[in-house]
C-alpha cells in the first residue's frame, strides 16, 4: 500500500521538477537576450563610404530635469542614469527640461571635416561640448535662440563639427533645449556627402520656390490686366504659404531673419496663421461665398483677422505648449471650417467647388505630418520637413487652373452682359445700330477702295401665316432658325443683324464680281425655303430680299436702308417675285431665282 501511495504521489512531484525547470530555462534565455540587447549597442563607425551615418544606439541620453546642469556638472557626475540613444526616441522638454546625449567619436583620418547634423530648423538651442587636450571644455551653439552669425556652421538647420582625432576617440556631449518637444535623428556627416547633399536639397526647394515665384507673377499679372480680386488673394496666399514653408525648412532663417533670433524663435508660429488665413479668404472667393451667403463670408473674414491679434499674442506668451496649442487649434478648425465651406458651395452646385477640393486634397494629406510631429506623435522625417513642399507644388497649378476657368467665365458673362446694347440676345446677332455703323464704314471702304459691295435686307414673307397655322412659339422658332441659316450663307467677313422682328439686314463686303451679287439674293432665298429636320413642310420660311450695290445704289446709309425699306414694303402680297434690285434711278427690278 505504501509503495503503491508512493508511486501515485510521485506524477505530481515529477510535474512540479519539470516546470521549475521550464522556469529556470525561460528566465535564462530572458536574460541572454537582455544580455544581448544590452551587448547589441552599436560603436559609431565613420567610414566616407556609407553616409550618412546615424547615432541610433550608439549613444547615452538623459533628460535633466532642471535644466540648469553645466557641461562640467553633467561629465563629472558619475551618478547619472544614462539610456541608450534611440532615433525614433521622443522628449518632451515642454516645463525648461534639457536633454543631454552622450556620444564617443572613434578614431578617425582627419582627411576631411565630420559633422553631427540636426535636421530640425526649428529647434531652439543645440550645445555640442567636447574636452580639449588641455582639459577645457569647447562649447558651440546653434538654433532659432542662437544669432546666425555665431552658429559654427551658418545653414538651415544646426550642423556642428566635430572633434576628430587619428589615434583617439573623443567624448562628446550634447545638449538639447527646446520650448516643446524633441525628436530629431542625430547624424553624422563629412564635408563630401554635405556638399553632394545639399545640392539636391537645393535643387528641389529652387523648383519649388521657382514655381511659387512663377504663380505670385501669372496672379499678379491677372490681378492687373483681368481687375480680378480673386488673383489677388491667391498671390498673396501663395506668398504667405511660401513664407511659412521657407521657415519651416529654415530657409527664411538663414537669408531673412537669421540675426533676429526673438523673432527666429516665434516665426515658425506665426507665419502658419496668415498663411492659413490667406489660403482660407481665398477659397471663400473662389466659390463666390460672397453671394452666396454674406454671413458665411463675413464669419470667414472675421476669422482671418483674428490672425493679427493672435499672432502678437504669440509673440508676447512665453509659454511655448500654451502657443502650440493655440496654434494647431487655430489651424485645424479655420481648416476645416474653408473646407466645410466649400463642400457646402459644392453641395449647392457650385462648378469649381469640386475641383477646389480635389486641388486641396494633397496639402490637406500633406499638412498632417508636421501637425503631428508638432503634437509629439511622430518624429522628425523627411515628410515632417518637406512633405508640405510635395503636396503645394501639387496645389499650385490645379488652383491656378481653376482660377483661370473661373475668371474666362466670369469674362465671358460680363461680355454678353455688356453687349446686350449690341446684341440681339434671342439670336446672338448683331442689332440696328451695330449694323448701322458696319455700314457706315462699308460705305466708306468701298469708295476709297473703289470695289462693289452690297447690302441685303430680308423679310420673312409668311412669318403671320406660321403663327395663324401652327402658334406663336412656332413662329419666334423659325425666326432663330432663319437666323442660322442666314449665319450658314454668309462669309467670315460677312455681316448679318437682326433689324426687327421679323427682318434681318446683311452686308457683303467688296470687292464681289457681277455673278457673285447676282447670285446672293437667291441663295438666300433657295437656302431659306430648304425644309427643316422634324419639321412639315409648311414650316418654312419664305424670305423676300432687297439688294443694293454699294457705293453705285448711293452714299447715304440711313437713305439707303430706307430706299431697300420702301422696296419690300411695295413688293405686292401676291407676288411671286423674292429677290428684289435697287437700281441708281431708284425704280425697282426684280429676280427671280
Amino acid at each position: 500500500m505504501c509503495n503503491r501511495t508512493s508511486r501515485t504521489r510521485r506524477p505530481p512531484m515529477g510535474w512540479i521538477a519539470r516546470g521549475r525547470q521550464l522556469a529556470a530555462a525561460l528566465l535564462f534565455l530572458a536574460s541572454l537576450l537582455a544580455g544581448g540587447t544590452a551587448l547589441a549597442r552599436t560603436a559609431l563607425n565613420f567610414d566616407e563610404n556609407r553616409q550618412h551615418q546615424m547615432l541610433r544606439n550608439a549613444g547615452d541620453a538623459w533628460v535633466d530635469p532642471t535644466g540648469k546642469l553645466g557641461i562640467e556638472d553633467v561629465a563629472a557626475n558619475n551618478a547619472i542614469r544614462w539610456h541608450a540613444t534611440n532615433d525614433e526616441n521622443i522628449y518632451k522638454l515642454d516645463h525648461g527640461e534639457a536633454l543631454w546625449v552622450r556620444f564617443t567619436v572613434p578614431a578617425t583620418p582627419n582627411t576631411e571635416r565630420w559633422y553631427l547634423e540636426i535636421p530640425y530648423p526649428g529647434v531652439d538651442r543645440v550645445t555640442l561640448s567636447v574636452q580639449a587636450a588641455d582639459g577645457r571644455w569647447i562649447s558651440r551653439s546653434a538654433g532659432d535662440t542662437v544669432a546666425l552669425s555665431d552658429w559654427p556652421f551658418p545653414h538651415r538647420h544646426p550642423i556642428m563639427p566635430l572633434l576628430v582625432s587619428p589615434n583617439t576617440p573623443r567624448v562628446h556631449y550634447l545638449r538639447v533645449q527646446n520650448g516643446t518637444i524633441f525628436g530629431a535623428p542625430l547624424q553624422f556627416v563629412n564635408d563630401s556627402y554635405l556638399a553632394r547633399h545639399e545640392q539636391g536639397v537645393s535643387l528641389a526647394l529652387g523648383i519649388y520656390f521657382g514655381l511659387v515665384v512663377l504663380t505670385v507673377m501669372l496672379s499678379a499679372a491677372g490681378a492687373i490686366t483681368l481687375k480680378d480680386h480673386g488673383y489677388t488673394l491667391y498671390a498673396f496666399s501663395c506668398i504667405f504659404v511660401a513664407l511659412t514653408q521657407a521657415t519651416m525648412t529654415g530657409l527664411a532663417g538663414l537669408h531673412l531673419w537669421g540675426d533676429w533670433p526673438w523673432f527666429n524663435n516665434v516665426a515658425p508660429q506665426i507665419v502658419p496663421l496668415f498663411g492659413v488665413a490667406s489660403l482660407q479668404l481665398f477659397f471663400a472667393e473662389l466659390v463666390s461665398l460672397r453671394e452666396r451667403s454674406r454671413k458665411l463670408h463675413r464669419t470667414v473674414q472675421l476669422a482671418a483677422a483674428m490672425s493679427v491679434p493672435l499672432a502678437i499674442y504669440l509673440m508676447i506668451t512665453p509659454d511655448v505648449m500654451q502657443r502650440l496649442l493655440i496654434i494647431v487649434a487655430y489651424i485645424m478648425a479655420f481648416t476645416v471650417v474653408g473646407l466645410s465651406i466649400v463642400v457646402w458651395a459644392a453641395s449647392r452646385g457650385d462648378r469649381y467647388a469640386p475641383w477646389l477640393l480635389l486641388g486641396s486634397s494633397p496639402v490637406a494629406i500633406g499638412a498632417l505630418f508636421p501637425m503631428a510631429r508638432a503634437a509629439g506623435l511622430i518624429p522628425i522625417s523627411f515628410w515632417t520637413t518637406h512633405g508640405m513642399q510635395v503636396a503645394i507644388a501639387l496645389e499650385l497649378p490645379i488652383l491656378l487652373i481653376v482660377l483661370v476657368m473661373r475668371s474666362q467665365h466670369r469674362r465671358e458673362h460680363q461680355r454678353r452682359i455688356q453687349g446686350l446694347d449690341r446684341i440681339d440676345p434671342a439670336t446672338g446677332l448683331i442689332n440696328a445700330a451695330v449694323f448701322h455703323e458696319r455700314l457706315v464704314r462699308l460705305i466708306a471702304r468701298s469708295q476709297r477702295l473703289k470695289f462693289r459691295s452690297a447690302m441685303l435686307l430680308v423679310d420673312i414673307g409668311n412669318i403671320d401665316q406660321i403663327r395663324r397655322q401652327f402658334d406663336s412659339d412656332s413662329a419666334r422658332e423659325l425666326t432663330l432658325r432663319v437666323a442660322g441659316r442666314l449665319l450658314s450663307v454668309a462669309r467670315e467677313i460677312d455681316t448679318v443683324a437682326r433689324l426687327s422682328e421679323h427682318r434681318f439686314g446683311i452686308l457683303l463686303e467688296g470687292p464681289l464680281h457681277a455673278d457673285e451679287v447676282a447670285e446672293a439674293g437667291p441663295r438666300i432665298v433657295a437656302r431659306c425655303l430648304m425644309p427643316f429636320k422634324g419639321r412639315p413642310l409648311e414650316w418654312s420660311a419664305h424670305v423676300r430680299v432687297a439688294q443694293a450695290l454699294i457705293p453705285m445704289d448711293g452714299t447715304d446709309p440711313s437713305q439707303l436702308i430706307g430706299r431697300l425699306e420702301m422696296l419690300l414694303a411695295s413688293a405686292p402680297p401676291d407676288s411671286r417675285r423674292a429677290v428684289f434690285m435697287l437700281s441708281k434711278n431708284s425704280t425697282p427690278a426684280a429676280l427671280t431665282p
